[in-house]
């Protein structure tokens, strides 16, 4: 169901009025998973201090998520906030969870005004980094997305750098990811 989904997807994407700038020639990468995920360590505040762009998330800097583990809903509560281009502070809210289809840290995004979409946790150490790659592909295009979680907001912090080796060794290219500004304006009550 999860594959029908996703395919479903990225054909009304491309069939649209024209194809989005963020759908390319290519292939997805076959990245790996984290080994034994643990849903429960993965909770709390996650900050993203660089993102391959998204057109569907409106949050361009000062971006950071908390994420609520819920056993009733065997996933997460995620609630979403950043600043806009326009100095706008936004916030989003949904779901991220497993699917029976796959390994916990394949998980979905289900969040009302973004298009479902797969949440792989590469690896993470839980305390410190999280590697996280969504990618759809259908018909020789793909949609690719690529973030780094900080549990600090450094945009120069050891996150980045464990992620870029990490991407790297998965055949994701990290000259496509962007830093996410967090200066000393940012409100984080997500």
């Amino acid at each position: 169901m999860f594959s029908t989904l996703v395919a479903a997807t990225l054909v009304a994407l491309v069939s649209a009025d024209g194809i989005p700038d963020f759908v390319v020639p290519g292939k997805c990468a076959k990245v790996a998973n984290q080994d034994k995920f643990d849903l429960r360590k993965y909770s709390g505040r996650w900050y993203q201090t660089q993102i391959i762009d998204n057109a569907y998330q409106p949050f361009t800097r000062c971006i950071h998520s908390n994420y609520d583990y819920s056993d009733s809903d065997y996933g997460f509560k995620v609630t979403t906030a950043g600043f806009s281009p326009s100095n706008e502070y936004l916030r989003m809210q949904g779901k991220i969870y497993p699917t029976k289809d796959f390994p916990a840290a394949h998980m979905l995004i289900d969040f009302p005004t973004v298009f479902a979409a797969p949440y792989e946790v590469v690896e993470t150490d839980y305390d410190s980094y999280s590697c996280v790659y969504s990618c759809i592909e259908m018909s020789g295009y793909k949609a690719e997305f690529g973030f780094v979680f900080s549990r600090t907001p450094q945009t120069s912090g050891p996150a980045n750098d464990k992620c870029a080796s990490v991407f790297r060794k998965n055949g994701v290219d990290f000259s496509s990811f962007s830093d996410v500004a967090h200066t000393a304006e940012c409100v984080y009550r997500a």
